[in-house]
């Protein structure tokens, strides 16, 4: 596919929220010669980045472009820019979307890569733009995909995916994101790319315990493959594809959470299953942790949808109920037999098996 010229791309655009991700998306944006407007809430990040041009806190040793301004001013961020992308934790899009309901104007497309839900009602991140701004499902677009931000404003091959009810959108995101060490992949399921994007930090934070308690690559393995079996169960519930599962929102960035020093929720697993309490294992972070969230939200779905899902049943233990995670392994691996695959079903003679 060709990638569309610089001219033909948009002149600045708006980034909200500056920690690794949004920083990262905003280096990214710029190396494409469009002018960036940076909304971080802390007046010692703006400051830095303007003069700096670095954010210490969140991606230090790494040189941000010239492009980029960063300001605390969310009407300043969102003038005039066609494309916002929204890039805040879940627990702080009530506040951004409260202000950004002054600022916003029809014209504008929306893009979030936002990995939760928003609570009380456990809203895809879309599904709320479209209640609470004055925009309609085609102006809204979803980024997933495995990209930790340490690699990404590094140039490090990184691979995402975009996904929009418009499908112009997608392809414009697409050309806007692409380069030579960003591939981007267009997908119309943005139901299954937001539900992916919230459900894998459940499950990174228990492969995180696992690794806590010196466990090995089989059971790594082994909540990975069964972790994304539940996902995909709750989300076929939900409206999305099953192919979405297994691809970059899907496994691919179930793999990268699961596995990567870079990850939150993994660090946190493993402090929790090294013995610390989720308090203290959330502060040693100093960032938000969106899987302790999204393991309250992914209950309240399950118990909807009725969907079985017995790995974040096991994790909301250790969070919510005190449970050592010593003794939800033992919960997991005392589970009364079950096929791999609710699928597979023996047939009427009992003689063979049938895949339907």
């Amino acid at each position: 596919m060709t990638i569309m010229l610089d001219d033909q791309l948009p002149n600045r655009v708006a980034v909200i929220g500056a920690g690794s991700w949004g920083t990262a998306i905003a280096h990214t944006l710029a190396k494409k010669n469009m002018e960036v407007t940076l909304w971080a809430r802390n007046e010692s990040i703006v400051n830095e980045i303007n003069q700096s041009k670095c954010n210490s806190k969140y991606l230090p040793n790494c040189l941000l472009h010239p492009n980029i301004h960063a300001t605390t001013s969310l009407q300043e961020t969102v003038d005039g820019s066609p494309y916002v992308f929204l890039v805040v934790p879940s627990a702080a899009m009530p506040q951004i979307v409260a202000s950004l309901q002054s600022f916003a104007y029809s014209p504008m497309t929306i893009v979030h890569a936002i990995k939760g839900f928003i609570q009380p009602n456990e809203d895809r991140v879309s599904l709320y733009l479209q209640k609470k701004l004055a925009v309609n499902e085609q102006q809204i677009a979803v980024i997933g995909g495995p990209s930790h931000a340490e690699e990404v404003v590094r140039s490090m091959p990184t691979t995402l995916v975009v996904s929009s009810p418009s499908k112009n959108t997608a392809h414009k995101l697409q050309d806007m994101l692409m380069s030579n060490y960003l591939r981007v992949y267009t997908n119309p399921d943005w139901i299954g790319i937001e539900i992916a994007g919230a459900l894998k930090n459940i499950i990174a934070l228990s492969v995180g315990m696992a690794v806590g308690l010196g466990f090995g690559d089989n059971a790594k393995a082994a909540i990975m493959t069964r972790g994304l079996a539940e996902i995909a169960r709750l989300g076929i519930a939900m409206g999305a594809s099953p192919l979405t599962f297994s691809g970059l929102a899907g496994v691919g960035d179930l793999i990268a959470t699961c596995i990567s020093e870079h990850s939150r929720n993994f660090r946190t697993g493993r402090l929790l299953g090294q013995g610390m309490t989720l308090k203290q294992a959330v502060e040693a972070q100093g960032m938000v942790v969106e899987g302790v969230r999204a393991t309250e939200a992914c209950l309240r779905l399950a118990s909807q949808y009725h969907i079985e899902m017995p790995i974040t049943e096991a994790v909301a233990a250790v969070l919510f109920e005190g449970k050592q995670p010593k003794q939800v392994v033992s919960l997991l691996m005392d589970r009364d037999k079950t096929t791999e695959m609710e699928e597979w079903v023996l047939s009427s003679e009992n003689t063979s098996w049938r895949f339907v």
